[in-house]
């Protein structure tokens, strides 16, 4: 038997299950009537994990979910060709494939071999999961322009090795590695020497 969560108990990164689709939850509003015999109701943010689509919806506190049949597995990037991209299931060692949709715009962060957390719903491909930050070489910077460097205000414009184009502190040379953000796409600082 499934395990039955109440919406009541859905908080922010929350996973459930809703007409048969994946969801999880950006956020949760708890409205507690002030009358007696109101119901408490449950207003929900919610990103469906198989169409990226946002919304949100209102149920009552004690209605019911089930936990979805979700998997995070680990998994490398391999290449990406006119049939999407291609990762190796790190545990099964089979070759899993994520259509344009469920990439998004990961392909900015990834290298070949790069590791990430591949979602799996009811043992399919669904989308991923990509790590807080990267590290990626810098295979382009612009110039700093003349005083730039001491003042240490300003940013210009680099090129990474998969094609993002980030602002970077004039500081930034090319053939270095920089640490992206993510969720922004921005710069955080330089990558660590290993």
């Amino acid at each position: 038997m499934a395990v039955l969560i109440e919406a009541i108990n859905i908080k922010r990164k929350t996973l459930f299950e809703l007409d048969n689709a994946p969801y999880a939850c950006l956020d949760s509003d708890i409205t507690t009537p002030t009358a007696r015999g109101g119901q408490t109701l449950v207003r929900l943010k919610m990103r469906n994990l198989l169409t990226s689509a946002v919304f949100e919806k209102t149920f009552k506190a004690s209605d019911k979910f089930k936990e979805p049949d979700l998997q995070l597995v680990p998994a490398s990037y391999l290449y990406s060709d006119g049939e999407g991209s291609h990762f190796l299931d790190q545990e099964s060692y089979e070759t899993l494939t994520l259509d344009e949709g469920m990439i998004g715009n990961a392909l900015d962060f990834l290298t070949e071999g790069a590791l990430i957390q591949l979602h799996k719903y009811n043992g399919n491909p669904i989308g991923l999961q990509l790590p807080m930050f990267v590290e990626l070489n810098v295979t382009y910077a612009e110039p700093a322009a003349r005083g730039d460097s001491s003042s240490g205000s300003g940013t210009k414009l680099a090129k990474l090795e998969t094609g993002l184009e980030i602002r970077v502190p004039p500081f930034i040379k090319e053939g270095e590695k920089v640490k992206v953000a993510t969720e922004t796409g921005e710069f955080a600082g330089r990558a660590d020497k290993s």
